[in-house]
């Protein structure tokens, strides 16, 4: 069989890499450093992470590219380095990933979501008042 164009020989069209709007464990990890940092160098996010979690340099280097590639942060030159900052807030990001997660897991219904979080028997009074507290200054707040 012939060779299609932009394929393979078996007739399967390559995987294209689209673009990711959530982040991988490690991307996540970064980027979580980056938040708390405001804006680092690779250093700096290296030194950030946690005593024993053994990374290169060069790797650091590689995953915080990447995370500019996808749109997740930008850099600037400051001397021989690059200076990363997040382009995206964390609050966004975690808004984000609650809506993919409500999505696909949720059958994208929010209210599944709330139910199984304060289902879950771990969950003390103080953090199930909390929820109420929210909920009920949204309820408020919606009414006004």
């Amino acid at each position: 069989m012939n060779a299609q164009p932009g394929g393979h020989a078996d007739g399967y069209m390559m995987r294209t890499k689209k673009k990711s709007d959530l982040l991988t464990e490690v991307e996540l990890e970064f980027m979580n450093e980056l938040w708390t940092l405001g804006e680092g160098t690779v250093r700096d996010v290296l030194d950030q992470l946690p005593e024993g979690r053994d990374l290169a340099y060069t790797s650091a280097a590689t995953i915080l590219r990447i995370l500019e590639q996808k749109g997740f942060v930008t850099s600037h030159k400051a001397g021989k380095s690059h200076v990363f900052k997040p382009a995206l807030a964390k609050d966004a990001y975690q808004m984000r990933s609650l809506r993919d997660l409500s999505a696909k897991l949720f059958d994208d219904t929010p209210a599944r979501l709330v139910a199984r979080l304060v289902d879950d028997a771990d969950l003390s009074d103080e953090a199930l008042g909390e929820i109420r507290a929210l909920l009920d200054r949204r309820l408020n707040n919606d009414s006004s």
